[in-house]
């Protein structure tokens, strides 16, 4: 392309200068001809003055006298009737241009002036008009060089860029070259990397909480079929099968819940629902790895209450604070329920060394963890709330204490104590 650009600028040059330059020296060359001429013609009207004059007064003719009239390098031919003829100057040489004037008593004065000096001025006037012309052809090959640059070099740019998005590399370049039509098309890969970047981004964030949120339940779904294929009473079989079903149903809803965050993460489907049924699946399905683990994980606080959120997304908001304190944090763990104002609060607390100084509330931000995990369960969690117009936070580092902070829908049911269940 640049070739091509180049070429057709030095073309339409090429063209301009030939049909202007050509015109132009066959201008100067009649002018420069006729200019001769009249000055010939001038000068022999001139000179046929002063022969007459001196005829008149019948004075002789001074040769040198009439030879200052001249211009040098022309020849005069004096005719006088009566009277030799007088020559003036040197004869010219070659082609010459003549101009002859004759007066009323028969006195004729004939001036002639070499071609070699027309010719050389139109030599002269063909080299200017060369030099101009050349000087034309390098303006416009450097010009065109310049636009071709100019243009071929973001044309590059740009298909390196195209490349680069086929290849998997969403990166934008925010690269401007001058040019209105190559900057549209800059932005729009730009904003078509920034989209692709976005998509990637939220296919790896999807993978990466799938793997993370369905671990768990899977974890505990085998287990409960491992109980049933060791265990030979039929009672214990329809109840493990019953837990088992329940909690594919909220592997189900967990799947869901991922696939519309990763639509939209504002999407909710909040409705009322009882707290302590949440809070008290949750304490059984995680009791028996606490037991594996030789320790204890107990609730207590205020029940019948009644909140706002998703259940299925509330469990799994627990599933990933208790999960985290069987992982890092040490002692018994509670489940406390409360209130506070028009919200219901769970809270899940341990008897671990807590969150480090350092990490404050940064810690629900993703690939940020104390203790060399993922980063991604309580980034999860803290979406997984948010969602539902709730709010998930760190009241206290140590030692650990996490609060989920959930609209509440109704009056308690009358219940004041506030039992503890191990």
């Amino acid at each position: 392309m640049r070739r091509r650009l180049i070429n057709s600028t030095l073309a339409v040059v090429l063209v301009v200068i030939a049909v202007f330059g050509v015109s132009l020296v066959i201008v100067e060359t009649r002018t420069i001809t006729n200019s001769a001429h009249d000055s010939v013609e001038s000068e022999a009207q001139s000179l046929l003055g002063t022969v007459e004059t001196k005829v008149l007064e019948k004075e002789a003719l001074d040769p040198a006298a009439l030879a200052d009239q001249l211009d040098a390098g022309r020849h005069a031919l004096v005719v006088v009737p009566g009277s030799p003829d007088l020559e003036i100057g040197p004869p010219p040489e070659g082609g010459a241009i003549r101009a002859t004037a004759r007066g009323d008593r028969g006195v004729a004065v004939t001036v002639a002036e070499s071609r070699s000096i027309v010719t050389r001025e139109v030599g002269r006037t063909l080299l200017v008009v060369g030099a101009v012309a050349l000087l034309a052809v390098v303006a416009a090959v450097l010009l065109a060089v310049r636009q071709a640059n100019k243009l071929a070099s973001p044309l590059t740019d740009l298909a390196e860029t195209a490349e680069r998005l086929g290849s998997g590399d969403p990166r934008p370049r925010h690269k401007r070259y001058g040019v209105p039509e190559l900057d549209r098309v800059a932005d729009v890969l730009d904003a078509s990397a920034e989209r692709i970047g976005r998509m990637l981004t939220a296919e790896r964030r999807l993978a990466a909480d799938a793997s993370h949120q369905l671990r768990t339940p899977l974890t505990a779904l085998s287990m409960r079929l491992e109980e049933i294929t060791v265990t030979h009473d039929l009672e214990t079989v329809r109840e493990e099968a019953s837990i088992a079903l329940n909690q594919v149903e909220r592997l189900t809803d967990v799947v869901q819940r991922l696939l519309t965050n990763s639509r939209d993460p504002r999407t909710g489907s909040a409705v009322p629902f009882d707290v302590d049924e949440v809070v008290k699946q949750q304490v059984e399905e995680w009791r028996p790895a606490y037991r594996s683990a030789g320790r204890a994980i107990v609730r207590s606080g205020k029940q019948g209450m009644r909140a706002v959120g998703t259940p299925g997304a509330v469990a799994q908001v627990l599933a990933a604070l208790i999960e985290n304190s069987l992982m890092h944090g040490g002692g018994t763990v509670a489940l406390r329920t409360r209130v506070t104002g028009n919200q219901a609060v769970i809270e899940v607390t341990d008897e671990g060394p807590g969150v480090p100084a350092d990490l404050g509330n940064r810690i629900f931000e993703r690939a940020i963890s104390g203790r060399n995990s993922t980063g991604i369960g309580l980034a999860v969690a803290r979406d997984l709330a948010e969602a539902d117009g709730g709010r998930l936070e760190l009241i206290q580092a140590q030692p650990p204490v996490f609060a989920l902070f959930l609209s509440r829908t109704a009056p308690d049911r009358p219940a004041d104590r506030e039992p503890t269940v191990r």
